[in-house]
């Protein structure tokens, strides 16, 4: 996995911070939590906490060990609290997804996200990647685009998402 080192300025995180498979540090159920109810609110389904969330995303938050069990869980940690986190999940027929990219917004706009993409693409090694994202979501697509990503046929049915695919060289 690529690792891009934590350095600090004045005590706050600088541009290039450091990515580590998720180890049970603090702030990951938060971050997926704030993910969550963001989208469903984005979605227009505002839901006032993480037990009025759908089954499959509330799981996620109560228990993300058990939730991505088979999967690469990156986060960049600050005082070894996550602040951004991505999932990578286990190849199948040789494509990897990517799911669950979020940033803290304290945090964002110093590289966070894209550290974290850099290194899920990095441990893809020689997949395929796919991912898909809310066309609302513009930030997220130009950033997924800058890596390579281009739209694909969907493989989800759910109304304005957009599905995206790469294929990750060799180094």
């Amino acid at each position: 996995m690529a690792r891009v080192p934590l350095r600090r300025q004045g005590g706050s995180l600088t541009e290039q911070p450091e990515v580590v498979r998720w180890a049970g540090q603090d702030g990951l159920a938060r971050l997926l939590a704030d993910y969550h109810l963001r989208t469903e609110a984005e979605k227009g389904n505002a839901v006032a906490g993480v037990d009025q969330l759908p089954d499959r995303y509330r799981a996620e938050v109560l228990d993300p060990r058990a939730a991505f069990t088979d999967a690469a869980v990156l986060v960049v940690l600050n005082d070894h609290t996550a602040v951004g986190c991505v999932v990578v999940t286990a190849p199948v027929d040789g494509r990897v997804e990517i799911k669950r990219l979020w940033t803290d917004p304290a945090f964002r706009g110093r590289g966070v996200a894209t550290s974290l993409l850099r290194a899920a693409l990095a441990h893809a090694d020689r997949s395929t990647v796919r991912l898909s994202v809310w066309n609302w979501r513009v930030g997220a697509v130009a950033l997924y685009e800058r890596f390579g990503f281009t739209v694909t046929e969907s493989w989800d049915d759910r109304d304005q998402l957009v599905c995206m695919e790469r294929v990750v060289s060799p180094l």
